[in-house]
């Protein structure tokens, strides 16, 4: 799907994501988004739900890896490394280019990795654009006018792609 509005696979939350069937399919780096997949923008330090998601990766043999477009100074910085997730921040999405870069540090092809995120139009967008396999989620929170309209702007998508659900 190099050019493609349309996830593989859509999930409430990254907590409904089947870790089981992402060892199956050969998936060794799950690529997110941080802000409003993995936490609300507000939030400073992962939470201890995080925590244990990115734990059970890790006993699946998956590595989380957060793919960021975050310009925040310090965001991305502050909560990766209290979480102990390596990331790429002001990756450009949807643009392939931190992609490609995350792909590259990681060691992997784009059939060994899925991107997971809340935006049509950034993350699931660019990780189709890189022949990412990716997995849409509700947002963590709609805290904001501009979020409400924003992900308003998705829902003729988000309706194509409903029953797209898991794995």
């Amino acid at each position: 799907m190099p050019f493609s509005f349309i996830p593989r696979h859509m999930e409430q939350s990254i907590y409904t994501i089947d870790v089981n069937a992402l060892e199956q399919q050969g998936v060794r780096v799950v690529f997110a988004d941080l802000d409003n997949t993995l936490a609300r923008y507000s939030e400073r330090k992962p939470s201890a739900e995080l925590m244990a998601w990115k734990d059970a990766l890790a006993q699946h043999g998956i590595r989380l890896f957060v793919v960021s477009n975050s310009r925040k100074s310090t965001r991305a910085d502050e909560f990766c490394k209290a979480a102990e997730i390596p990331y790429i921040k002001h990756a450009g999405k949807p643009k392939k280019k931190g992609f490609l870069r995350a792909l590259e540090q990681n060691g992997v092809t784009p059939e060994q990795t899925v991107m997971v995120g809340d935006q049509i139009f950034t993350d699931i967008l660019g990780g189709n654009r890189c022949e990412i396999d990716t997995i849409l989620v509700r947002p963590v929170a709609n805290d904001t006018i501009f979020r409400v309209i924003r992900h308003g702007l998705e829902a003729p998508m988000r309706m194509l792609c409903r029953d797209r659900r898991s794995w």
